[in-house]
């Protein structure tokens, strides 16, 4: 028989000696998907060739493995024979050979081998991620069941500061990071307990009752990052931020006593009455005439008032919404404001811009209390008034908390007791009539929305 010339494609039915030459003259067919040139040197090594492509002209060519385990055919690619020698490619199907034959299977040491690099991968980027990057994720996870106002109050309680401000910053012009900003760049693996004692005792110094809150809402936040797998292990087993020292070093709230007494209704709404920016003083009586927080108040817009039902719709945080009366003073008040956007309670400005709201009006509230000559009265404190001014009538405690949108105290509250508006109002209005007569305040009840009318006493 003659011998092949050197030029002749390689004989695929027998092993071969894998050199170079015979490598290069391996071509497949362009009939069939692939074909394999057997190694006589090492068993199980194989040459896999594919037929030419326009991608590429001379086909794909890669060392392989292929033996059986357990009777079934395993083949692994080795690699490129552009990037292998064929000693190296023995190599390599020896090792396989090896651990086929100790009854390992080289696919699920590959299946390992790549779990524990996404594993290796993960942890360094859990071990690299910031603070500021997993409480953007927090908030916007638990966006469905917040409601926009306590969304909003957790982007400004890291908001980086510096941007000049439209409203009053104290004669700074530029708005103040929030308490925790200082931890937004830390990673997140680096919040431990010594470094949250440490930011509360810088808080604590300067601004106590809003690093309190930012502590409150710390601790929730890093909760939920030991509920996650993915930011789990950067934490320790023990919540942070629930220190003895970071408690003590933000202090204790005090419990606040401002309230107006009966006596002092009168000078209070004669001076806030007196104020120049009509929506502010309709504002300040809404909040004392309502018991609503001062930015439940603050938010209602035009569609919220439901004067047809003599109803408003107060956005809360407890049952994210509340239907109170619109008691006749309170209608009167707000149907003579300006309609000059979607808020009850607009701006000075002209603009349209559906967040154009009035800035919460403390320094005039300050100015109308000393021309009263009460001292120390808070915009929260006209939301106690209320509660404490029904007490001169014997309210049920239960219709007052409903109103005030407190949660229920009892059982029966919780689960047997429902108020219809027209129950509310009854009661509503009693305490509106009772509080403006205290005042000394006449108004036509029965007069048209938006015509408000005094009566001199």
């Amino acid at each position: 028989m003659a011998r092949p010339k050197k030029t002749d494609a390689p004989d695929l039915s027998e092993a071969q000696d894998l050199t170079a030459g015979a490598i290069e003259r391996l071509t497949c067919p362009p009939e069939k998907l692939q074909v394999f040139l057997r190694d006589s040197k090492a068993p199980g090594l194989r040459v896999r060739a594919t037929p030419a492509s326009a991608k590429n002209p001379t086909g794909v060519k890669a060392f392989v493995f292929e033996a059986k385990l357990n009777r079934q055919t395993i083949r692994r690619t080795i690699g490129d024979v552009r990037a292998w020698t064929s000693e190296a490619a023995r190599q390599e199907a020896n090792r396989l050979r090896v651990a086929l034959d100790a009854g390992t299977d080289p696919r699920e040491v590959e299946r390992q081998q790549q779990a524990a690099k996404a594993a290796s991968k993960a942890a360094a980027a859990v071990q690299a991620v910031t603070v500021g990057e997993v409480w953007n994720a927090y908030m916007e996870a638990r966006r469905p069941h917040w409601g926009v106002r306590h969304h909003a109050d957790h982007a400004k309680l890291v908001q980086a500061g510096g941007v000049p401000a439209k409203r009053g910053t104290k004669g700074k012009g530029v708005t103040v990071a929030g308490p925790l900003h200082p931890l937004m760049a830390l990673p997140l693996r680096d919040l431990s307990a010594p470094t949250i004692e440490a930011w509360a005792a810088r808080e604590g110094k300067t601004r106590p009752t809003s690093a309190r809150l930012a502590w409150r809402c710390l601790k929730a936040f890093l909760t939920w990052c030991a509920e996650q797998p993915e930011y789990a292990p950067a934490l320790p087993s023990v919540n942070p931020a629930k220190t003895k020292k970071a408690r003590e070093a933000l202090g204790r709230a005090g419990v606040k006593q401002d309230a107006l007494l009966k006596e002092q209704l009168s000078v209070w709404f004669d001076a806030v009455r007196q104020i120049h920016n009509p929506v502010a003083a309709a504002y300040l009586q809404t909040l004392l005439l309502t018991g609503a927080r001062p930015g439940e108040v603050l938010g209602l817009r035009w569609e919220d008032v439901n004067t047809k039902w003599r109803g408003l719709t107060i956005r809360d945080k407890v049952e994210g919404e509340r239907v109170i009366p619109l008691t006749p003073y309170v209608s009167q008040l707000i149907h003579a404001l300006p309609r000059r956007n979607a808020y009850v309670f607009p701006s000075a400005s002209r603009g349209k811009e559906v967040g154009d709201t009035l800035s919460i009006p403390r320094t005039q509230h300050i100015a109308a209390c000393k021309v009263a000559g009460i001292e120390g009265l808070t915009l929260h404190g006209l939301r106690r008034s209320f509660k404490s001014l029904t007490e001169w009538l014997e309210i049920p405690a239960g219709v007052v908390a409903q109103i005030m949108g407190h949660k229920p105290s009892a059982t029966a509250e919780k689960h047997y007791t429902v108020r219809p508006l027209d129950l509310l109002r009854l009661h509503h209005e009693k305490i509106e009539a009772w509080i403006l007569e205290q005042a000394g305040v006449q108004f036509v009840a029965d007069l048209e929305p938006g015509k408000l009318a005094l009566v001199a006493g």
